[in-house]
């Protein structure tokens, strides 16, 4: 069978769970084929040995079943580099990337010859290790309640070259690092309202629920960690939270509430949606 014939049909398969049917199709199998899609568009009608047309229908059923592409390659790409996921760790957001542009134009324009950031629920590492590789003296501490998302982390930290500047930390939300004051805190703990997690086949019920589910409202684990964000905040330093678009005025409720001296405003995504919450202690 050719390129042209086992996409056709791959794409035909696929657009029963897929709206990118046809594009999954071409990632999946120029993963395969070690090749890039510019080349498959250019050998359309190059064979496609027996052995590659099994490895890639088996990969194919996979995403047919709803499974995201990130998890069957194994990687995601965040703010131009490519982190290693698995099924213990969300997969990266692009709208999470606003985010760290704000804390690295913070930590940049600080001018503080060693400042230290905290990423709580770091999942694969993602926003860590990035804020780590953009700012060369940050050390970042980070969180995460799964000890299976704290080794996909300390894997990228290792592949990104950040080992030795991330410290990944087992423990609930800010536990783990009591005691100590930050200049940048970011998280982006689960905020999706129970009810509203979808079902399969839905890409985003292959990732964990206990990165997902935040509970009735979505705000279970973020007004639990309210209470410690003073103490962790340095002077002069800020926190940025990410929530949903129909939560976030919630979430801005319940630090205002823990936080009162705090100046908080609310950070928009690429889409204008209200995305992330800023805090200036």
């Amino acid at each position: 069978m050719s390129v042209a014939e086992l996409l056709g049909h791959a794409s035909s398969t696929l657009a029963v769970t897929s709206d990118s049917a046809h594009a999954d199709a071409q990632i999946l199998l120029a993963h395969v084929l070690q090749r890039d899609r510019a080349w498959l568009i250019a050998h359309s009608e190059e064979p496609v040995s027996p052995e590659r047309m099994a490895e890639f229908e088996a990969l194919a059923k996979r995403r047919s079943s709803g499974e995201p592409i990130a998890y069957i390659l194994g990687w995601a790409g965040f703010y131009g580099r490519v982190f290693a996921v698995n099924n213990a760790v969300l997969i990266p957001r692009p709208e999470t990337e606003l985010l760290v542009d704000e804390a690295l134009e913070f930590l940049r324009a600080r001018g503080k010859e060693h400042p230290h950031a905290l990423d709580i629920g770091t999942g694969s590492g993602a926003v860590a290790c990035t804020l780590a590789a953009e700012v060369a003296t940050v050390q970042v501490d980070a969180t995460d309640a799964s000890a299976r998302a704290l080794d996909v982390a300390e894997i990228n930290a290792d592949r990104i070259g950040v080992a030795q500047r991330c410290r990944f930390l087992h423990g609930d939300l800010a536990e783990p690092v009591r005691g100590r004051r930050y200049d940048v805190i970011v998280a982006n703990l689960p905020y999706v309202p129970t009810a509203d997690i979808p079902p399969r086949p839905d890409p985003v019920s292959f990732e964990p629920r206990s990165a997902l589910d935040g509970g009735p409202d979505g705000l279970d684990l973020y007004r639990r960690h309210a209470p410690d964000l003073m103490a962790l905040l340095a002077p002069n330093a800020i926190a940025l939270l990410e929530a949903g678009p129909d939560n976030i005025d919630a979430l801005a409720a319940i630090i205002a509430h823990a936080v009162p001296d705090a100046h908080i405003e609310l950070q928009r995504d690429y889409s204008n949606l209200p995305r992330y919450i800023r805090v200036q202690a």
